[in-house]
């Protein structure tokens, strides 16, 4: 489940994120931050989200996309470690088996 507060200053909403950003769960941060009106800044705060699937991450772009198009900036602040574990091509070879291709040995 996903809960979200918001809190404004001015033009700056910080919306506090907890819980699961996950397919089925979208609407609640999507409409968080679109019923927001005259916002300039929206700061996600990720600090009590426990993990994010490919849908979270759709919504995430498809907001980064939205605040764009309207002038508005994105921030994401304070992503735990384990909710977007980034890896180098290598690294993520080798966690997953070490079976390493020759051709994606040699491009990396």
């Amino acid at each position: 489940m996903l809960t979200v507060k918001t809190e404004r200053a001015g033009d700056v909403v910080v919306v506090k994120c907890a819980g699961r950003i996950v397919r089925g769960q979208e609407s609640t941060l999507r409409t968080a931050v679109l019923s927001e009106k005259l916002a300039r800044v929206f700061v996600l705060d990720l600090s009590d989200v426990e993990a994010v699937d490919a849908g979270g991450l759709t919504l995430l772009v498809a907001l980064h996309r939205w605040t764009e198009e309207n002038r508005v900036h994105l921030k994401l602040v304070n992503p735990r470690p384990f909710v977007f574990d980034i890896s180098s091509l290598h690294h993520a070879i080798a966690v997953l088996g070490g079976c390493e291709s020759p051709r994606l040995h040699a491009t990396a």
